[in-house]
């Protein structure tokens, strides 16, 4: 029930204009955030369809105690939603009133004239329930267990695994309880849509992080090799960061900088159940951290993911700007273009990962143009992943190196990334592939990314159910 009432205050935070969704939901106090904000999400998404169906159903009428956020929210996820996930009396009374609901349902799907309840929705509506249909994405977390181990054991709870995908078409043809290994990156397992995993018992002992896979690739082409000294410079919540620590295997150091004290205390709670050490956090704006300071004179590589408008995101609610406005995009481009040349500055940076959740050349391609004019020959551009199909906006020369990434064209969320190499004299232009992939290509593939993991010799942790 925790989830459901902690919804539900959120939804009221929003009508109250106290706040936005992102802000309310990381200071809800509910410990699975993602698992939160996707439930707010989706009832915002369906808040017109909820309202007719209580008022057509009577429900607030005949349960005059109930509040008609936490109704929407139970109501969703009955008719909507993955199931109710609670017991005691609000199950009771979902039950007692699902015939009515789910009657009131067909009526308004005849009176629509359509079959899906999909097809209820706004066209703009419609169109974010299409992009909904991105996968979920499960990386395997190294530090306490490896891919095969996960495969087992999803095999065990009736899961069946097809393999390593070939094809984006693959992962949008799955269905029902089956599961992939991704084509691209070599950790990360591919569920239908709807699977909901945030009560496996893999997730809440930390050998599975639920991250979409754009969102997997700012650490995996940063690679660092283990014992580096790293800084992830924007990094609430945390999943990049654990990333990062299981590509080090916990050897070497990251500093990890929010200046939220409430996403600070999340991103803790996050490493910790994912097994990171070695892992300085703190409660710092990045852009007051000390370049010269000697803590960081050992700091070669930097993941900056800095605050952006979102666009890329494919779960937005009402309660938040669908559509950036030219002064809002110019804002965030700027406080973007300064903690990037802030990052430029540590002196033996020798690689740096840019990247955003935005879908708007203003914060990528210009940002990334800006700042290499500026620092001349002392960094370059380096070719992201050349296999992946969506390349940079060509806004300037070499702007191809960058990766995109979209529901559409990558079934993912909407991102960017930009690789950044300090140049070294008489150097061949690089690519971005990290060491390990291309040591370790399949046999006939070449040195692309996304081998699948050889069998460890040694067993990490294996859960038993």
């Amino acid at each position: 029930m925790a989830l459901y009432s902690a919804a539900a205050a959120v939804l009221a935070g929003l009508e109250r204009g106290e706040g936005g969704l992102k802000s309310l939901v990381y200071n809800s106090g509910f410990p699975h955030v993602r698992q939160l904000y996707a439930l707010v999400s989706e009832t915002l998404r369906y808040a017109s369809v909820l309202e007719k169906l209580l008022d057509g159903a009577a429900l607030l009428q005949a349960e005059k105690k109930l509040a008609p956020q936490l109704a929407k929210v139970l109501v969703y996820d009955l008719l909507f939603g993955k199931g109710l996930k609670c017991g005691g009396r609000w199950k009771a009374l979902a039950r007692r009133h699902r015939a009515r609901l789910e009657a009131e349902l067909a009526r308004m799907k005849v009176r629509h004239k359509v079959s899906r309840n999909e097809d209820l929705l706004s066209p703009e509506k419609a169109e974010s329930a299409a992009a909904s249909q991105v996968p979920r994405y499960v990386r395997v977390n190294t530090l306490k267990t490896c891919v095969d181990d996960v495969i087992d054991f999803f095999k065990r709870q009736g899961y069946a695994y097809l393999g390593k995908a070939a094809s984006v078409e693959e992962l949008k043809a799955l269905s029902g309880k089956k599961f992939l290994l991704d084509l691209h990156l070599p950790e990360l397992l591919v569920f239908p849509s709807q699977t909901d995993l945030h009560d496996n018992l893999l997730y809440t002992s930390g050998h599975i992080i639920l991250q979409d896979k754009a969102s997997c690739l700012p650490a995996f082409l940063l690679s660092p090799v283990a014992g580096s000294h790293i800084i992830d410079a924007c990094a609430a919540p945390g999943n990049k960061t654990s990333h990062l620590a299981a590509i080090l295997k916990n050897k070497g150091q990251i500093f990890a900088f929010d200046v939220d004290p409430k996403r600070v205390a999340t991103m803790n709670t996050l490493l910790t159940r994912a097994g990171v050490t070695g892992c300085q956090l703190a409660q710092q704006d990045f852009l007051t951290v000390d370049p010269r300071d000697p803590k960081y004179s050992r700091v070669t590589h930097i993941l900056l993911d800095p605050s952006c408008s979102g666009s890329g995101m494919v779960t937005r609610g009402p309660g938040e700007e669908a559509a950036s406005s030219a002064e809002r995009l110019q804002a965030l481009a700027g406080f973007q273009r300064r903690v990037l040349n802030h990052a430029l500055s540590f002196p033996a940076l020798q690689r740096l990962v840019y990247s955003t959740c935005s879908l708007h050349q203003e914060e990528n391609e210009d940002v990334v143009q800006a700042v290499l004019q500026k620092w001349g020959s002392a960094f370059r551009l380096v070719t992201a992943f050349p296999s992946w199909p969506c390349r940079g906006l060509a806004a300037f020369s070499g702007a191809e190196s960058c990766l995109r990434a979209s529901p559409a064209e990558t079934l993912t969320h909407g991102f960017f990334v930009a690789v950044l190499e300090r140049c070294k004299e008489g150097a061949a232009a690089p690519s971005s592939l990290p060491a390990r992939a291309k040591e370790n290509p399949e046999p006939g593939e070449g040195t692309e990314p996304g081998a699948a993991p050889k069998k460890r010799k040694k067993k990490k942790q294996r859960v038993k159910e």
